[in-house]
């Protein structure tokens, strides 16, 4: 039975799960660090850690993986961290239902799945924290991005409430909202874009070719306000270690800067700008 803290992290194959198991490990807890492909537990299990496999399309991966986390701790789990997600791009109007359903099962369902069955757990031993992985795209729409951004607006208000009605149990939901950080996020999205959105179809099909596709398939380096994935690390430490934590971790400048211009600027004025 392990004595150390004990967090449950999914999507931790690479980028910010990956840094976020290396960076917790090493500061003593004791990380389950879950993937959605066995081959990336495995890998992850060579370096030392526990790794059960957590695919939040598929609830039973989901209940087996706590299951087996709790039979090893004996029953208490101090923190999970809902991180795994990814992307799907394309005009709304291209974008079909279908392809909406898929992306809230990977980003949305399946976390309120996990969060749930923690629940209980956490209200139990009387702590907890949950803290959710969304992003800068829940603050604040851009083009192009609206299933993945609908995905996070949902899970903004989702956990909002559930901190308003967790008071007073020890339990803590958190958000944390990443701006640009080096992740492989780009490029998994290419498949879900090349599956779901008939682009030469659209009445947008020049803008795609001319706007979407340069950015999607060419690889530019990094974002002018990129981070590596280790500072998104350092505001979980805040988030797990704070007696009090805040209900928002901002990371990168143009978080700060999009919660700034949220709370300021006139819906319009902020439609201007982030149409550009």
């Amino acid at each position: 039975m392990s004595k150390k803290r004990t967090i449950l992290i999914t999507g931790c194959s690479s980028g910010i799960g990956y840094a976020a198991a290396r960076g917790l490990r090493d500061r003593g807890w004791h990380v389950y660090a879950a993937c959605r492909q066995e081959l990336d537990c495995a890998r992850l299990r060579d370096e030392g850690f526990d790794s059960p496999r957590v695919d939040y399309t598929d609830p039973d991966s989901i209940i087996t993986a706590l299951a087996d986390v709790l039979e090893d701790t004996g029953g208490t789990l101090d923190a999970v961290f809902n991180n795994g997600a990814h992307a799907t791009p394309g005009a709304v109007e291209d974008l079909p239902t279908e392809a909406l359903r898929e992306i809230f099962e990977a980003n949305f369902f399946g976390w309120h799945t996990l969060t749930r069955a923690v629940i209980p757990v956490m209200r139990a031993q009387g702590h907890g924290r949950i803290v959710q992985c969304s992003s800068v795209l829940g603050l604040v729409a851009l083009p192009w991005r609206g299933a993945y951004i609908a995905t996070k607006y949902a899970l903004e208000g989702l956990t909002d409430t559930l901190r308003l009605e967790m008071r007073g149990t020890g339990v803590h939901p958190i958000l944390i909202e990443p701006g640009p950080v080096t992740s492989k996020i780009r490029s998994n999205s290419i498949p879900h874009f090349e599956r779901w959105i008939d682009w030469e179809n659209s009445a947008r099909a020049e803008q795609y070719e001319t706007k979407l596709a340069q950015r999607l398939y060419v690889d530019n380096g990094p974002d002018k306000f990129e981070l590596p994935p280790e500072a998104v690390m350092k505001k979980l430490v805040r988030a797990l270690d704070s007696r009090n934590p805040k209900p928002r971790y901002y990371v990168t400048t143009p978080t700060h800067l999009a919660g700034f211009m949220r709370r300021i600027l006139p819906a319009r004025t902020l439609d201007r700008i982030l149409s550009r």
